[in-house]
Order: C-alpha cells, then structure tokens, then sequence
C-alpha cells in the first residue's frame, strides 16, 4: 500500500523541495497550506492524484487534523519571519507546532519532523528564536521520537535571502546589511529535504540536528561572495546595530500604525536582535555528518539562479566569451 506524507507548508521554500522528494520516492503527498489555489504548482512533482494541495489552517485543530487523517508520517515546515495579523511567533512557531505534534501522536504517525532553525533557544533575546525553541519543546513533550532539523540560512533558486540582496544591488553604489560581522553557516535547501526524507522513512535517529553547509562565513563577506558571482562592485555598507535598532523601531512604527498596509520593507526590531548573534552549528551538535549527507558548497549553486542579477543577465557569459574573440 501506497504511504501518505502530510507537510504542512509543503508550498514553501523548504517544503516544496521535500514534496518534491517523497513524491520521487513513490509517496502520496498531502500538502497543506492556508492558500490552495496559489499552491497548484506541487501538483506535477508526482503523478495525476499524487501530490494534492490541501487547504489547512495550523491555528485550528479541526483543520490539522483533518489533513493528517491516514497519514503515516508529518512534516512542519511552517514558520515565519515577521509577525502579521494572527500569524504571530508564538501561534504559528510554538502553539502551531505543538498542535502537530500533539494530533500526531493521537492519530498514530510513526514519524514526525520539525524544521525548526539554528539559534533556537528559550533564553533568546528575539522572539523568533524563543517560540523556536518552545515548538521544540512541544513537538518533543508529545512526540518523543521526532527528528528535528535546525537549519542556518538556507540558500536555493526561491530563497529570500541571496535573492533580496542581489535586487537591492541594482539601485545603487552601496549594499547596505545589519551585522556585516555576524558569522553564518548557509545550508542548500535540497540538502535539508534530503535530510527531512530520512527523518520520514525513519533513516535518522529520533533528535535535533543542527544543519549547515561546508562554509563559515560572515553576513559581509557572503554578500561579497554574491557580488562576485553576478559581477557587480558595490559597497558593503555595515550599519551599527545601534541605528538598525532605531530604523526598525520607525518601520515597525509605520506598519502598525497603517494596520499592516504598509509593512516593514528593512528589518523588524525582532530580526535586528537575531542578526546580532551568529548562525553557525554549535560544537559536538549533531549534523549532515551524523545523517551521512555531503552538504554541496554555495559555489556550484549561486551562479545557477543569480545569473539574472548580472548586468547582462542571460547573455552575460555570451559578452565575455565574445571578448575573447581575437579579430
């Protein structure tokens, strides 16, 4: 008999990477996300009737439970980075996960796995890694035997991070970031699928795993390193966290004072705060290598889908060999 893998988020980012996998390995795919219709593109990941978006609400136990009914296994993949409306940290991170969690031990899935992030911790100055860790604690409380990945940025074609800064680089001579010195571990997305997929079939031990990839490097010389790939000199700007504080606290100002209409288009106070810790995998943490995964370097990735960044776009690499030619 065919097996069923819930994944709620399975639309997002990391999400779609692991629908992806589970339907290649011959799984039928539920993916429940608030907005079906906009979730249409899994469909062809597997067979007709394979992969199917499913409407699902993580805030209401009648909603996750219906799309878990018959599932053998669970993936939560739900998160977010800024609060919005009912969207906040602590019911979407903490109560949202601890409702999977829960439904999931009632209805009897064999296993379950939380993404989760590195910098999860109950003592964390930000929001977002304190509900982190609190989701954690649940899923832990009641599903003893879940696998547990904390990934540090992740990096792929869809990411908001490279991506964001690479458009911004188009409007002027300065790249300005938050933290130039705070040290990141970036993590290729397939490579958190391939590790989610074991925790489904039951090929990694029940834990937290701390995910990052082959390079430490800081928030300045990664965007250095996209810089490089789309050939553009800009400069790195470092703001002082002092005045990112007072910048965020302005914007957060405006988006609530507009009712959201106008959101915080630079970085929430909340992120400010996580931006001044490093993102990189704790010594004698569990990781890729426990898992027997080669994480792949952001060099043969980046110049795959940041090449429309470059001045040329596609036909940047045709200039430069056009260069060559000797007349």
């Amino acid at each position: 008999m065919t097996k069923l893998v819930t994944i709620y988020g399975g639309s997002g980012f990391v999400g779609r990477y692991i629908a992806l996998r589970m339907a290649k390995l011959g799984w039928r795919v539920r993916v429940a996300v608030r907005r079906p219709n906009d979730a249409i593109f899994v469909k062809p990941f597997g067979v007709v009737g394979q992969v199917e978006p499913v409407l699902c609400n993580i805030r209401d136990d009648a909603s996750v439970a219906a799309v878990m009914q018959g599932a053998d296994a669970v993936v939560n993949c739900v998160g977010v980075l800024a609060e919005r409306g009912k969207n906040s940290f602590d019911a979407v991170q903490h109560e949202g996960a601890a409702r999977v969690a829960r439904l999931a031990a009632q209805n009897s899935v064999k296993s379950l796995v939380q993404i989760s992030a590195i910098g999860a911790d109950s003592e964390a100055s930000s929001a977002y890694g304190r509900t982190k860790a609190l989701g954690e604690a649940a899923v832990l409380e009641h599903f003893p035997n879940a696998v547990i990945l904390r990934p540090s940025i992740i990096f792929g074609r869809e990411d908001e991070f490279f991506n964001r800064f690479a458009a911004m680089s188009r409007f002027g001579p300065v790249l300005p970031v938050i933290g130039g010195d705070t040290k990141f571990q970036p993590v290729y997305v397939d490579d958190v699928a391939r590790a989610a997929v074991m925790g489904v079939q039951g090929e990694a031990a029940p834990g937290i795993y701390e995910l990052g990839g082959p390079d430490v490097m800081s928030f300045r010389a990664l965007m250095q390193e996209m810089l490089s790939v789309i050939r553009k000199r800009r400069l790195v700007l470092n703001i002082p966290f002092f005045f990112a504080k007072i910048i965020a606290w302005a914007f957060d100002l405006l988006e609530r004072v507009t009712l959201g209409l106008i959101p915080n288009p630079v970085a929430t106070r909340d992120q400010v705060r996580n931006l001044a810790h490093d993102n990189v995998v704790a010594e004698g943490a569990k990781g890729f290598a426990e898992l027997g995964i080669e994480p792949i370097d952001m060099e043969a990735v980046l110049p795959d889908y940041l090449w429309r960044f470059r001045p040329s776009g596609q036909y940047d690499a045709i200039k430069e060999s056009a260069r060559n030619l000797k007349v």
